[in-house]
């Protein structure tokens, strides 16, 4: 005779599984976290004096990084700009891009690049809450 239980027992909380981390196994990140990811970097772009309705190019090729940084650049109500290659970027004076892709843009726009260790420096510490209407009009 089996002693091994096969019912679910009535008198156990179930509690919420944890991700093991913010991207998801099939490689998309969970809404939550590019939500979070996006206000930490929304927050650098501000404090670099990035306002509505600024022109910030993009020259980003990790699709995850460069979702966070379209979505950044909206949350503050600024446009984002696709850069393709070595382009000149009209009306842009503020971009977002790594260090494999800065050698090949013009030092015409103040480039944050992501993965430059002042940069995640800064990023890892900035707050992910939602930006306010007063984090808006800080920079305004």
């Amino acid at each position: 005779m089996s002693t091994m239980t096969t019912a679910i027992a009535d008198n156990v909380i179930q509690l919420p599984r944890k991700q093991a981390g913010p991207i998801a196994t099939d490689g998309h990140l969970a809404d939550s976290d590019q939500d979070r990811w996006a206000n930490r970097l929304a927050r650098l772009l501000l404090g670099r004096g990035a306002t509505a309705g600024s022109r910030i190019a993009l020259a980003v090729d990790a699709t995850i990084e460069a979702i966070i940084a379209e979505a950044a650049v909206r949350k503050i109500g600024a446009i984002p700009v696709s850069v393709t290659d070595d382009e000149f970027v009209f009306g842009a004076y503020t971009g977002i891009t790594t260090r494999a892709r800065r050698p090949e843009l013009t030092d015409d726009v103040d480039w944050l690049v992501l993965d430059d260790r002042s940069t995640l420096q800064r990023y890892l510490v900035s707050s992910d809450a939602p930006l306010s209407t007063r984090d808006l009009r800080a920079v305004s």
